[in-house]
C-alpha cells in the first residue's frame, strides 16, 4: 500500500494544538484513535514515544516522522499534523517542525513501514511541497497537495 492511500481527511490535524514534543505524539496518536484507525490509544502512543526517545525523528527543514511498531495495529497507519507555528521537535537541524507525519506499523510487517519511511523522506526533499503543506489553509488543501505529488 503506498503511503498516498492513507491520505483522508480525518487523519489530518491542521492546526495542531500541541506546543511541545509529548503533546504532540498524545495528539497524533489521538487522531488516529478518533478516526477509527486505532482501538489502544495507550499501546500505539507507547509504542511511538519509546522509538521517539531512543532518538528524535525530528529531521530537517522543519519535517519529523515520529513512528513505532505495536501489535496494536494490523496494517500501517498515518496521522498527518501541521504547526504553522513551528513546534520544538528537537530536530537535527535545531529548527521548529512544522509538519509531522506518524506512522505505526505491524511488528510482523517490516516492508510497508520502511517503504512509508522512505516515502516521506521523499516528499521531504520537495521544498515546494513542504511550504505549500506547512502553509494549507485547511484539510482538504492538504489531501490535495499529497495527492498531486
Amino acid at each position: 500500500m503506498a503511503l498516498i492511500d492513507l491520505v483522508v481527511p480525518e487523519i489530518i490535524k491542521l492546526p495542531l494544538e500541541s506546543r511541545d514534543k509529548p503533546d504532540v505524539l498524545r495528539e497524533l496518536v489521538g487522531v488516529l484513535k478518533d478516526a477509527g484507525k486505532i482501538q489502544d490509544f495507550d499501546a500505539v502512543l507507547k509504542a511511538v514515544q519509546e522509538r521517539e526517545y531512543k532518538q528524535s525523528t525530528g529531521l530537517e527543514e522543519g519535517i519529523a516522522v515520529p513512528h513505532g511498531k505495536t501489535t496494536a495495529v494490523s496494517s500501517l497507519q498515518l496521522a498527518i499534523g501541521i504547526a504553522p507555528q513551528g513546534i520544538d521537535f528537537n530536530s537535527l537541524d535545531g529548527k521548529p517542525t512544522n509538519l509531522f507525519f506518524l506512522l505505526v506499523g505491524s511488528p510482523d510487517q517490516s516492508g510497508p513501514h520502511v517503504q512509508a519511511l522512505a516515502e516521506v523522506a521523499r516528499l521531504a526533499r520537495s521544498k515546494v511541497l513542504c511550504r505549500a503543506l506547512a502553509d494549507a489553509e485547511n484539510v482538504q488543501q492538504v489531501v490535495e497537495l499529497m495527492k498531486s505529488e
